[in-house]
């Protein structure tokens, strides 16, 4: 048996950016960051899966819809580039889908699907953890069972004044496991892992 559980992490790239803007601008905490928040899913899936000697991220991707140059501004640009230095840095592989012109998002999960598909058939993975929470990905959970790939899910419930965030039942109760990333903050025992994975940009003060 290999001691080493291999993980996949399949991000649902919109649904992690609204998560890091409602951290930074409303929670006033810092810019929620990949590598720490990397770290926070091998120590949740090696409590979930004591076989192994040892959890490590081994492949990591993102999936979100990109704007053609004639549709972004300039300050989307900075924000883009900015998130792909970021996305590189933490060793997570970017896949765009093009935007269609009314700006509605189409293809975002089954790039998903397909990619987390490829990596259980291919063997290269024992535990995926999907960042989302989009009920459309539930067949995906259930595809990847089958396979013998255990499923992970980790995923934010906020309200907030732009908009509120929730995670699909139906894939939560699919999943083999599942992390509520806004619980840690409630949890005395977990302030300290929750306050690990902010990074504080120049000129930012967060809240005690």
């Amino acid at each position: 048996m290999n001691n080493v559980c291999r993980i996949g992490v399949f991000y649902d790239g919109s649904y992690f950016t609204y998560a890091q803007f409602y951290f930074y601008s409303e929670k006033k905490v810092g810019w929620l960051s990949f590598v720490p928040f990397h770290r926070l899913i091998e120590q949740f899936v090696s409590s979930k899966e004591q076989r192994y000697a040892s959890h490590r991220v081994v492949y990591a991707s993102w999936h979100q819809g990109l704007f053609h140059s004639a549709q972004t501004s300039e300050k989307q640009f900075q924000i883009e580039r900015n998130r792909h230095i970021d996305l590189v840095h933490a060793g997570i592989e970017p896949k765009y889908v093009p935007m269609p012109p009314n700006g509605q998002e189409k293809g975002v999960d089954v790039s998903l699907a397909i990619d987390a598909m490829e990596r259980a058939m291919e063997g290269k993975i024992d535990v995926a953890v999907l960042v989302t929470g989009d009920g459309d990905l539930t067949p995906l959970v259930r595809a990847l069972m089958k396979h013998g790939v255990r499923v992970g899910l980790l995923y934010f419930e906020y309200e907030s004044s732009q908009r509120t965030s929730h995670v699909n039942r139906r894939l939560l109760e699919a999943c083999n496991y599942a992390l509520n990333v806004n619980q840690l903050e409630q949890s005395p025992q977990a302030a300290a892992i929750f306050k690990g994975l902010f990074r504080q940009p120049q000129g930012m003060v967060a809240r005690n």
